[in-house]
């Protein structure tokens, strides 16, 4: 009896003629470098970051329109530069597509890394002495990057100490928030904690009224008096200030609107708030 031969292994099938030779598949392309965090954008957010020396800057980008106005400003940069090339010339798709659509960014932006984080005994070490009245701005639950940037601007501008959000519900630093501040993102700590009450609490300690600002408070801005150490905690717009935050509150006050809609936009109301406690203080 004659034995059928053992079957062919898959391997040693003959090639199909009528079938194409399989191309060789290109070798993947080498993956980009991320890019660090966060991308700052405009002239002044640009300027302000390369002016302090606790930012480290990983990439510049510019126009070829703004590449030498960049340039001159990274050769006088008090900031750690570590870009290989200062600034790299884009075009404008590929500049724009390393920002978020519709960043104003006036042809230069920079990459750097976040700024060296604090807390708030760092700021109270800072100001143990300090004659004058004495500032720091706590947000609660306010979301909106532009409110954020735009009260840090209005802090930079009446020489309050520090922002201070809670870690939860606050934006993060981004080049929105950076631009509407204008470069204060680089003049004012912008502090995050865990629990924002506790955090009134250890101001209290230390010597500062907490002001709330409310709209539905009895007294008026000009009617209170919170000292020379003033906590000034400002709420978000709609919900205002929480419970447990209106409670750690020493003082409620609410400012004198007298025009239809009766409440301001939270980066308006903080200004206000701030120029009144700066003029008090002299």
């Amino acid at each position: 009896m004659s034995r059928r031969p053992p079957p062919r292994r898959q391997d040693q099938r003959r090639p199909d003629p009528r079938r194409a030779p399989e191309r060789p598949r290109p070798a993947p392309a080498p993956a980009r470098p991320r890019d660090p965090g966060p991308w700052l954008y405009g002239r002044h957010a640009v300027a302000a970051a390369l002016a302090n020396p606790a930012r480290r800057v990983r990439r510049l980008v510019a126009l070829a329109e703004a590449a030498g106005e960049l340039r001159a400003l990274a050769q006088s940069a008090a900031a750690r530069v570590t870009a290989a090339e200062a600034p790299e010339v884009l075009d404008r798709r590929d500049l724009e597509a390393l920002l978020p659509q519709g960043a104003v960014h006036q042809g230069m932006a920079l990459a750097a890394e976040p700024l060296p984080a604090q807390d708030i005994e760092d700021v109270l070490d800072g100001i143990s002495a300090a004659p004058g009245t004495q500032v720091i701005v706590l947000l609660d639950q306010v979301s909106d990057p532009h409110n954020v940037g735009a009260i840090l601007r209005s802090a930079a501008a009446f020489a309050a100490r520090a922002v201070v959000m809670p870690e939860h519900g606050a934006p993060p630093v981004t080049g929105a928030l950076a631009k509407a501040a204008s470069g204060a993102l680089e003049a004012v700590p912008l502090l995050r904690v865990t629990n924002l009450a506790r955090t009134l609490d250890r101001l209290k300690e230390a010597g500062f009224w907490c002001l709330g600002l409310e709209e539905g408070a009895e007294k008026t801005l000009g009617e209170v008096d919170p000292g020379s150490r003033v906590a000034l905690v400002l709420g978000a717009e709609g919900s205002g200030l929480r419970r447990l935050t209106r409670e750690r509150c020493d003082l409620l006050a609410r400012l004198p609107t007298r025009g239809e809609p009766a409440s301001l936009n939270v980066s308006n109301a903080a200004a206000i708030a701030l120029y009144e406690l700066a003029r008090r203080g002299g």
